[in-house]
């Protein structure tokens, strides 16, 4: 297993651990909510339609439940929506967002092993144009230092193939392999 990653929560986890700490802080006024809402309600594409952004704004309702309401929203809406939401409460209540409690914890968690289901997406990433790409290099140096060696000979399709993979490469690269094939010609 890969160790040394450290695995982050998702953002509705982070907001599931910080809902309690946020219903019960007080930075949090009802201008600062009020902010927050409409921030989630204006970004594009929008967080909160304007029914729902006039549901969470209602002064009918007190503070601390139509907060609890929203956060719950959240949560069920999806990542990018906590995601926002977390960015606005960043850009409205500094002090309420740097002392989340999941903010503290991601800057104390250890070290996290991985399952091989997550080792494999990691390793994984990158696709087989990129595996292909670095074996094409390494077969590529690896014929090029096999007959540069001196002990060996080149005979005569080496220099065909030298000769032709010279076409598909850049001018500094062309030039490499045609000086290359060149002094093997000399020695010979």
């Amino acid at each position: 297993m890969i160790s040394g990653y450290r695995i982050c929560p998702s953002y509705s986890d982070r907001l599931l651990q910080d809902t309690e700490y946020l219903k019960n802080n007080r930075s949090l006024t009802e201008h600062v909510v009020d902010k927050i809402i409409l921030q989630l309600n204006r970004v594009y594409p929008q967080v909160l339609s304007n029914k729902e952004a006039e549901r969470f704004r209602s002064l009918k309702t007190p503070l601390r439940t139509r907060l609890s309401d929203l956060l719950i929203h959240l949560q069920k809406s999806g990542q990018r929506e906590c995601q926002e939401f977390y960015r606005a409460l960043r850009n409205n209540a500094q002090k309420a967002y740097t002392t989340l409690p999941s903010r503290s914890n991601l800057s104390t968690t250890d070290l996290v092993e991985m399952s091989p289901d997550q080792e494999k997406i990691i390793l994984n990433d990158r696709g087989p144009i990129f595996f292909l790409a670095c074996f094409s290099v390494a077969a590529g140096l690896a014929f090029l230092m096999y007959y540069n060696n001196a002990e060996v000979k080149s005979p005569g399709p080496a220099k065909k193939v030298f000769g032709f993979s010279a076409i598909g490469f850049g001018r500094c690269i062309k030039n490499i392999l045609i000086s290359y094939l060149e002094e093997t010609a000399m020695s010979q």
